[in-house]
């Protein structure tokens, strides 16, 4: 017997593991423009191909995601351009701080084009990978489900702010 190992017993063990997500604590950072259709019928723009505001937020939002080893699980989108996204950040509590500090950044930097920008961060289980859909991404997980429940509840008042629940 000793230390050899079985492969066939090995594909058994692990068969079944990719229909189990690994869930890790992280932070989930949600962000969306406010009243952004407005904003688009207001200046005239063509809201399918990205603007100043989209093409910024696209910009920052990658920058972001790979600065923390991110995972966009929804919303970037290069065709159109960003106005809403769902970031995942694997273990990001240790960086919290510097993560608050420069989502207060991008919502600055949002903010001066003239938008309003809505951005939430909960600390909670994180899947990292992306999802298929705008569901998904916004309904598979407690966490995210908290987030956009926070998110809506923002946006219900006015939005433009960045509330943090770690």
């Amino acid at each position: 017997m000793g230390s050899h190992m079985d492969p066939t017993r090995d594909d058994d063990l692990t068969a079944h593991s990719e229909h189990f997500s690994k869930m890790t604590p992280g932070l989930i950072v949600l962000i969306d423009l406010d009243r952004f259709e407005e904003y688009t019928m207001e200046k005239g723009l063509n809201p399918y191909v990205p603007n100043s505001v989209t093409g910024e937020l696209t910009r920052l939002v990658e920058d972001f995601a790979i600065k923390y080893r991110g995972v966009v699980v929804y919303g970037l989108d290069y065709g159109r351009g960003t106005e809403e996204a769902l970031i995942e950040i694997p273990f990001g509590c240790e960086e919290v701080g510097s993560v608050v500090k420069d989502l207060e950044n991008l919502k600055n930097r949002v903010n001066s084009y003239g938008v309003g920008v809505t951005i939430v961060v909960v600390y909670d289980y994180v899947s990292g990978k992306p999802a298929s859909n705008r569901r998904e991404a916004y309904h598979a997980t407690p966490g995210r489900r908290r987030a956009v429940k926070i998110l809506k509840d923002l946006k219900k008042k006015g939005g433009n702010i960045l509330r943090v629940e770690c």
